[in-house]
């Protein structure tokens, strides 16, 4: 069996589960999600556990087994905590700003960026420091679509090599190059 498609499903308080026929809805305090689960795989729902079954041991069916029970656990954990991603601007002028739903972006170019951000994702910047970069903060229920949204902005600076500048995620660990040798003859 999978190890992860055999593990149940908890769900927390104030979270539903409802499933008809190959349709997984799952409600919360944050919102509610829903997802096409393949007619093979059965999803039940008891006494606030969601378990998933697979009719036959085939490949297919055992990787299909494990990728719905992560993809039902994301869903549960979306609507009760959400998920947020965190990138940073790093580079001489790189800043954001959030203004409702349209992110302004000043990213080294000749113009400003303006970026039309999903309704279910919401954005915010963390106050900036003397001596820090700014942090854009996304956030959503849809760890699927924030990570897609965090990728999309990700892509119009990524990170160079030499120095560094570019929109990074917090933490990430940039492969670096030396650059020219200084003592090259």
């Amino acid at each position: 069996m999978s190890r992860i498609g055999k593990l149940p499903v908890n769900l927390p308080a104030k979270v539903t589960c409802e499933v008809n026929g190959n349709v997984v809805k799952v409600k919360g305090p944050l919102g509610e999600l829903s997802q096409v689960i393949d007619p093979d795989i059965t999803v039940t729902v008891e006494d606030n556990v969601v378990k998933l079954t697979r009719p036959t041991d085939l490949p297919r069916h055992r990787s299909l087994h494990g990728l719905y029970r992560a993809l039902i656990h994301n869903m549960v954990v979306g609507v009760s905590e959400g998920f947020e991603i965190r990138q940073e601007f790093v580079g001489v002028g790189y800043r954001v700003e959030v203004k409702g739903q349209i992110l302004v972006l000043t990213l080294g170019y000749s113009h400003e960026i303006q970026f039309k951000l999903p309704k279910e994702v919401t954005a915010q910047t963390a106050e900036v420091k003397k001596g820090q970069n700014p942090v854009l903060i996304l956030k959503s229920c849809d760890k699927q679509l924030v990570g897609q949204v965090a990728a999309k902005v990700r892509s119009m600076r990524e990170p160079e090599p030499y120095k560094g500048k570019g929109i990074k995620f917090v933490g990430e660990q940039l492969r670096r190059k030396a650059g020219k040798s200084a003592g090259a003859k």
